[in-house]
């Protein structure tokens, strides 16, 4: 995975050519519509000139593209800048705890943590710890809970060394199925970006988008 500082000078480099390549082609613009109407001065009937409404609008196209190609030039040095500082950002997340999107579990000494998001309060929430070949090793009832994120944890020591271990969760309110998210927790070993997408490299559960981060410890 890319280290923090060969993705900043990987940005600056991006922001850089981004610039250069907009002022060549802003300078070619210009030069080309000098051209033209210089051509088009020499070249017009003496009968009927142009008259200084049509120069002055023509003077103002070039005028308008320039002004476009500058801002354009602009917005991807920004973005270069902003992706750059983003990444900086990124390094902080080495070596903390991050709850993310998904059911994977990450046993650390010992035991797994995650969390349930509810839509809605329920009177019931069970979760169900599931072997990577599908069949449920464990099963616990965490009791009623209000909606909003509610973390868990498990007590992982007789499946220390169990591999691809998930967890589903059933919350009901009565007889009525409570929606609900499932979020896992794991330490960051690394950040780096893939073909400009910023990535978190996780010590257990391997590569995830930097946006599926919802929570840092």
């Amino acid at each position: 995975m890319a280290s923090t500082t060969a993705v900043g000078s990987a940005s600056a480099t991006t922001a850089t050519s981004a610039t250069a390549s907009a002022a060549s082609s802003q300078a070619v613009s210009e030069d080309r519509f000098l051209k033209l109407l210089v051509a088009q001065l020499a070249n017009q009937d003496p009968m009927n000139p142009m008259d200084n409404a049509q120069m002055t609008s023509q003077m103002a196209q070039i005028s308008t593209v320039s002004s476009i190609e500058k801002t354009n030039a602009s917005l991807a040095g920004l973005a270069a800048q902003l992706a750059s500082m983003q990444t900086l950002q990124a390094g902080s997340l080495v070596g903390r705890n991050v709850l993310i999107e998904g059911n994977r579990l990450a046993i650390q000494d010992g035991k797994a943590t995650g969390a349930v998001e509810l839509d809605l309060p329920a009177d019931k929430v069970v979760i169900d710890i599931v072997s990577a070949g599908g069949q449920v090793l464990e099963s616990f009832n965490l009791g009623p809970l209000q909606a909003g994120r509610n973390a868990f944890e498990w007590d992982a020591t007789t499946h220390s060394n169990s591999e691809g271990l998930t967890y589903r969760v059933t919350a009901t309110k009565g007889t009525a199925v409570v929606t609900n998210r499932t979020l896992v927790q794991d330490s960051v070993a690394a950040v780096g970006s893939d073909n400009g997408a910023m990535q978190v490299q996780l010590r257990n559960l391997g590569n995830v988008g930097y946006d599926s981060v919802r929570t840092i410890f």
